[in-house]
Formats: C-alpha cells, structure tokens, sequence
C-alpha cells in the first residue's frame, strides 16, 4: 500500500509536470513567433524611416527648386515690367517724332512752296535791297543753308523714327520673349508644386506607416514582456512541481525507512520469542535438575540476544544518517527546487550595452551579494551552498541563477553547475 501511494504521488506530480512543461513550451513559441514578428516590424520601421528620409531630402530639394523658381518668375515679372514701360517710353518718343516729323514737313512745304511761287520777286528783292553783292550773296547762302536744314532735320526724324520703331520692334520681341519665359517657368513651378504636395503626401503616408508599425511594435513588446512573465511564472512553478515532488519523495522514502524499521524491529521481537517458546519446550522435556540449569541458560542466551540485536540496530541507521546528508534541508529556508548556476561581472561582454552601469533594481552591483533572476520580487534572499545571496538583477529565467563576480576571469572560472536553492523566510 505505501508503495502504491508513492507510486501515485510520484505519477501525478509527473503528469503535472509535463503538463506545466508543454504550457512552458507553448508560451516559448508564442514568444518566438512574436520574437519573429517584433524583427519584421523594426525592419519594416528602419525601411520606411529609410524611405521617410530619402522623400524628405526631395522634399527639401523641391522646395529650392520652387523658390528658385518664384524668385526667377519675380525677376522676369520685373524685367517684363521694365519692358513695357520702355517699350511705352518708346512708343511716346515715336509718336512725338512722328508728330515733329510731320510738323517740320508742314514747315518745309511750306517754305518750298513760298519759295517756289516767290522766287524771282524774292531774289530781285534780296538783290535790290543787299547793300552789297556780298551781302547778296550771303542772303542766297542762307536761303540755301535753311533748304538744307529742313532736309537734314527731315533726314533726322525719320532716322529718328525708323530707330525708334526698330528699338520698339526690338523691345517688343524681348517682352514676348519674357511672356515665354513666364509661361514656361509659372509651368515648372506648377510641375514642381505638384511634385512637392505629392512627395508631401508620401512622407504623410510614410509617417502614418511608421507609427503604425511602431504600435504594433509596442504591442508585440508589451505581449512578449507579458510572455515572458507567463515563463517565468511557468519555470518557477515546474520548480515548485519539482521541489514538491522531491520533498514528497523524501517524505514517503523516510516513512518507508521508519516502517522497514519498525517491520524488522517486530520480525526479530518474533524470533526471539520464537527461540524462547523452543528453549522452554526443550526445558521441560528435560529433567528437572538440568531444566533449571537450562532456564538459567536460557535466561543468559536471551540477554546476549538483546545486546546483539540493539547493536544490530544501530549498525542499520548509518546509512539513513549517509542519505540525510543529501536530503533536502528545509531549515536553511523554502525550498525552491535545484537551479542552475552561472557567474557575469558588469564588462561589456557579459553586459552589452548596460555595462558599468547600475542592476535592473536600482541596487549597485556588489560582488558575492547582487544574483540576477526573473519571476521573483527585487531583493528576494535566496541560500545557494550556505552563502546568502539578494536578487538585484535580471537578465536570466527562473530556475538560473547568475551571480556577479568582481572580474570576467572569476566569471570564466566559476562555469556553469547546479545546487539546490532555497528562499531564506
């Protein structure tokens, strides 16, 4: 029956065990595949912020395009005003040149035809009323000297004019010319407007990818911190399905001592009563003389029988006292089950990125005191081989304990073992 009992006990923290395993394991690929996920997504995010920056480069590119452009549309709006108020200037002059032209051409017809039906009365009148011939001479020169003038001053507005009209002609290709460079860079500025509310739509969406990937990255990460909660929880109680198991164990191998004990105890009671009942029958088979000599005897025989059957006793309970030594001892504390032990100092080998810094407490790191351990409070006291030891850091599952040491060379020199660990209440 008591075996049977263990036998039960033992098969059912077993089952219970393996079921605690399988929900340890399925949690592990829960987290692996979010693991998998949480990788994709920063990838997703480096590339979008990638791709983010690239459109905003072009972005920035565009906008000096643009205002390169609206700076050049400025300058021809001004050149093309310039023009047309020369080009009105020219028309002005042109109008007024035409207008002296016209003036001095009345003027000089005028003149010619007084001239013309007045000639031969007009130099008889010179000729008559010259006090000399020099002096007729130098009426005629200037009658011929004014003839000129009004045809080189004909001669000059119309050269006047005609550059004028080249000038305007000249003035007004430039200003179409300019109308042309406005419509061709108001069509750029527009391409380019358009390319830049386009780009600036990309980054939007970009921007709204990124954070929604980055949501979904700090989904992932509050759901793998949530997992890995759910692990440690899962290892501490497969410990505790463990150290239960081995205390139980402990117990019904203990009580199994004590009933084998008390089993043998009982069989030799019985044979000594056994040999007693024997000794009597052969005493009163024999004569009575003898019989008291025998029952003397007898009574002798049985009290060698005692001592030797105490002695045998007590050589029976060494090994007990051997196996106590490797049982578990629940005066140092709770026991938690057998853990595995690492060593770590603060470098940046065994750190990374936290090197030199403080623990995952707040706490600083003090050899031969500081170990680090999930599933369990901040200054948990855990008894590892009889040194006291206060969990201060993080970084390993329950069940691994990681104890700092003040240098990598102790750390390389401690490895890797295991011992049983107990919370010290």
């Amino acid at each position: 029956m008591l075996l049977s009992a263990i036998l039960t006990v033992g098969t059912v923290v077993s089952a219970y065990g393996t079921s605690t395993q399988e929900k340890i394991s399925d949690a592990k690929a829960q987290q692996q595949q979010n693991q998998t996920s949480l990788q994709a997504a920063r990838q997703k995010i480096n590339e979008l912020e990638s791709k983010k920056g690239e459109s905003e480069n072009y972005l920035q590119d565009l906008n000096g395009q643009l205002e390169e452009l609206k700076s050049n549309l400025e300058k021809l709006q001004r050149d093309y005003n310039s023009k047309q108020e020369e080009l009105n200037r020219l028309q002005a002059e042109l109008e007024q040149a035409k207008a002296d032209e016209q003036e001095q051409y009345e003027a000089m017809k005028i003149r010619i035809q007084y001239m013309y039906e007045n000639s031969d009365s007009d130099y008889f009148n010179m000729l008559f009323s010259s006090r000399s011939f020099s002096d007729f001479l130098n009426q005629a020169e200037n009658i011929s000297r004014m003839a000129q003038y009004d045809r080189q001053m004909l001669d000059t507005y119309r050269e006047t004019k005609e550059a004028i009209e080249v000038k305007e002609q000249e003035v007004a290709a430039e200003k179409d010319a300019i109308a042309v460079l406005q419509q061709e860079s108001a069509q750029q500025q527009e391409v380019v407007e358009e390319l830049v509310q386009a780009t600036y739509l990309q980054i939007r969406e970009y921007q709204q990818d990124i954070q929604s990937q980055e949501s979904k990255e700090s989904a992932l990460l509050q759901q793998i911190s949530q997992q890995e909660e759910q692990i440690n929880a899962l290892l501490k109680q497969a410990k505790d399905e463990e150290a239960a198991a081995r205390l139980a164990a402990q117990k019904a191998a203990e009580e199994a001592a004590r009933k084998a004990a008390e089993k043998k105890a009982a069989e030799q009671a019985a044979r000594e009563a056994a040999e007693k009942k024997a000794a009597e029958q052969a005493a009163r088979e024999a004569a009575e003389k003898e019989a008291a000599e025998k029952a003397a005897q007898s009574d002798k025989q049985n009290t060698s029988n005692k001592s030797e059957s105490s002695s045998s006793q007590s050589g029976g309970s060494k090994p007990d006292t051997d196996k106590e030594e490797t049982l578990i001892d629940t005066s140092r504390g709770t026991y938690l089950g057998r853990f595995k032990l690492t060593a770590y100092c603060t470098c940046s080998i065994c750190c990374g990125q936290w090197a030199g810094g403080g623990t995952a407490s707040g706490a600083a790191p003090t050899p031969g005191r500081t170990v680090a351990m999930a599933g369990v409070p901040f200054g948990t006291k855990l008894s590892i081989n009889g040194h006291i030891y206060t969990v201060e850091d993080r970084g390993t599952a329950y069940g691994h304990v990681d104890i700092l040491m003040a240098s990598h060379e102790e750390a390389l020199r401690f490895g890797s073992k295991y011992a049983d660990v107990y919370q010290v209440n």
